[in-house]
């Protein structure tokens, strides 16, 4: 018995890792020159370092991701700060604050104004309870007030990163489950992490030493062409490079690629069809000393300020409004507010801007109700992907629940 994973992002990774560590024979087949998907590092000749092509963040707390790299050995590849804590500076006002959360679930850090956000009273953060009892189909204006310092300071700049979208549009559903995951749990449950040296780093080079100590076949830029079903099985695959696969009785698929892909692979399957931009801007500059790992942004176009040792990094999310911007101006236009926050000459350092049009799907409540599950009409066939429906918005941490979800399904169906 062989299971064929198609797509080696995140998703297709965190799933041929779980059937390798099942015993289960794995190949897997990737479209794209290198593993990783939207989570890829690559040396960049205009900054002349090797960068990220976006900034993601993960939170202490997310039990798919310390499952993964914990499954890798790859547990020490996160950084961040020992406290959880949030950096903040409004741009307009030159404000700066510190949302510092208590690591435990009691949340007495609302009532400290060293540790919580500036001008709030009680009644600002209750009103975020409305969220946690939203109905089906609610969007987040519909379910609470989005509106106040909690709101304004904290939670929209929070979720805008988590939804990548403006938040008041996004599904209340979702929204919901990232308060589950990290307000509810605790400050020690959301400390912001980063993957370090980079995503590949951290991510990707430790799966595919995994996998190949495992035996398990990578092949890269071989795209899936095609699917041959009969009786609701997958039958035979086709790839682009001419290679054709005649499934055994007992062989599985998991089907991890992008939802436009699978729908274009599965004609019927409902997937997200609407989908979010993300600009990432990297500066080759060395941070000030003692500036924070992460530093959210207020009034700017810029969102969020990622130093590490040799380049400052920012991220827009929701960036279909500035998508289509000649990438110099975008360039000219972050640096001057990353210059501002962090005190730095305005002169523009070498520069990359890295463009992700369909970064995510569009995280609203008619692109959550078209999200399949794992299960497809075909007995062999699983899907895997943030796009899939993970409970979570389009995360690092939902890639991998999903992958995670597709392998359990896989090693089910091998013992019944």
């Amino acid at each position: 018995m062989t299971v064929h994973v198609v797509g080696a992002g995140l998703a297709g990774l965190g799933a041929a890792t779980a059937l390798a560590e099942a015993g289960l024979a794995v190949e897997v087949s990737e479209a794209a020159a290198q593993a990783g998907g939207r989570c890829r590092s690559y040396f960049d000749a205009q900054v002349g370092l090797t960068i990220d092509n976006g900034n993601h963040l993960v939170l202490s707390g997310n039990p798919a991701v310390k499952a993964y790299l914990a499954r890798l050995g790859a547990s020490d590849r996160l950084t961040g700060p020992a406290e959880t804590q949030f950096p903040f500076v409004d741009l307009a006002s030159g404000e700066r604050w510190t949302v510092r959360p208590n690591p435990s679930v009691l949340p007495w850090w609302i009532f400290s104004r060293a540790r919580g956000v500036p001008g709030a009273k009680l009644g600002d953060y209750l009103g975020l309870a409305g969220l946690l009892n939203a109905k089906a189909g609610q969007r987040v204006d519909e379910a609470i007030a989005c509106e106040g310092p909690v709101w304004d300071r904290l939670m929209r700049p929070v979720l805008l990163a988590a939804l990548n979208l403006a938040p008041e549009a996004g599904a209340a559903e979702l929204a919901a489950n990232v308060v589950r995951e990290t307000l509810a749990k605790g400050g020690a449950a959301y400390a912001p992490r980063v993957p370090t040296p980079g995503l590949a780093a951290a991510f990707v080079d430790p799966a595919l030493a995994y996998l190949d100590a495992r035996g398990a076949g990578v092949r890269l830029q071989r795209r899936l062409t095609g699917l041959e079903a009969a009786d609701r099985r997958v039958t035979g695959l086709t790839f682009s490079d001419g290679g054709a696969v005649t499934l055994a009785a007992a062989d599985r698929v998991v089907l991890a690629v992008p939802p436009w892909i699978a729908a274009e692979l599965l004609p019927g399957l409902t997937v997200p069809d609407a989908f979010e931009s993300i600009v990432n801007g990297h500066f080759r500059l060395a941070p000030p000393p003692g500036a924070p790992l992460i530093t959210g942004v207020l009034n700017s176009t810029v969102e969020w300020i990622f130093c590490f040792e040799d380049r400052i990094s920012v991220t827009v999310s929701g960036a279909n409004a500035i998508i289509g911007e000649a990438r110099e101006s975008l360039a000219r236009r972050l640096w001057a507010e990353v210059a501002q926050a962090l005190a730095l000459p305005a002169h523009l350092p070498p520069w990359q801007i890295v463009k992700e049009k369909r970064a995510t799907f569009a995280a609203t409540v008619e692109q959550q109700a078209r999200r399949p599950g794992t299960r497809t009409e075909l007995a062999n066939l699983a899907l895997a992907g943030d796009w899939t429906r993970t409970g979570l918005p389009a995360t690092i941490e939902g890639a991998l629940r999903s992958g995670a979800a597709a392998a359990r399904h896989v090693i089910e169906e091998t013992r019944r």
